[in-house]
């Protein structure tokens, strides 16, 4: 009999392979972001439909509202930009006539690995399932993280489409209380779905899902690729002096933080 782990498994497979092909006919590696929210959506939804419970909704619906608006998000994003991101390209011309081969394991079936270990919390099928109370506290989590990443990614939208920013360093709203606002936001929704899913399903095994996530923001692909690409703008070095990488400094907070 399937489980919703091989199912997911499966399911995670052909969706970063159908992308995959998707990218070598656009010669643009970076739908894999695009499609990273998307493929949690995805999981959620099929472990619902097929290894339901009575909350199975829950965690499939905080998944939906976060990976819906995160590739839309990284949609009209690359519409205005309208080329690969920087770090693909970067990767496409080093690894020269083995790039569709390394794409494919490197990029594609990689990000599959670590979208499977994430979307944990959403494969679980307990045979008896409760509400109970801590998972309140879980859903204020990721609503609050939820919330900081919106807001954090409208604001550099916003201020990366007016001509005059070209080049300049956002340090306003909530970049301006740390430099990855963005990324503590989806930190704290991810532990807070974390709480939401932990009765129905071994705490050890759903505690891979938020610690990996801020494992990779902190320490892999999301802050150490992005302060690489500043190391030499001195802006961006002075904002690195004044600012602290992820956790907020609330003091800074005033009326225009959020707008």
């Amino acid at each position: 009999m399937f489980s919703p782990y091989l199912d997911g498994a499966l399911l995670i497979w052909l969706y970063m392979s159908m992308l995959f092909v998707v990218a070598q006919g656009l010669k643009d590696n970076s739908i894999a972001d695009i499609g990273w929210g998307a493929g949690f959506v995805l999981v959620g939804w099929w472990t619902h439909f097929f290894f339901p419970h009575e909350f199975s909704w829950l965690p499939a619906l905080l998944a939906t509202l976060w990976g819906l608006r995160l590739s839309l998000y990284l949609l009209l994003r690359k519409w205005r930009e309208g080329k690969e991101d920087w770090r693909y390209a970067r990767w496409r011309e080093q690894w020269g006539r083995w790039a569709v081969l390394r794409a494919y394991f490197q990029v594609f079936l990689l990000q599959g690995v670590f979208m499977w270990i994430i979307a944990l919390p959403l494969m679980q099928s307990p045979a008896e399932s409760h509400f109970h109370l801590f998972q309140i506290p879980g859903i204020a989590l990721w609503l609050f993280g939820f919330c900081w990443e919106s807001v954090a990614d409208w604001q550099l939208l916003r201020f990366k489409s007016k001509p005059e920013n070209k080049g300049a360093v956002l340090r306003e709203g909530l970049w301006k209380l740390s430099r990855h606002p963005n990324y503590f936001g989806e930190i704290v929704l991810w532990w807070g779905i974390f709480l939401v899913s932990l009765p129905y399903g071994s705490w050890w095994l759903l505690l891979l899902s938020p610690l990996t996530i801020t494992w990779l923001l902190l320490r892999v692909s999301g802050i150490p690729l992005l302060e690489e690409k500043q190391q030499k703008d001195p802006a961006y070095q002075k904002y690195v002096a004044e600012t602290n990488a992820l956790l907020p400094d609330f003091s800074k907070i005033d009326k225009e933080t959020f707008f």
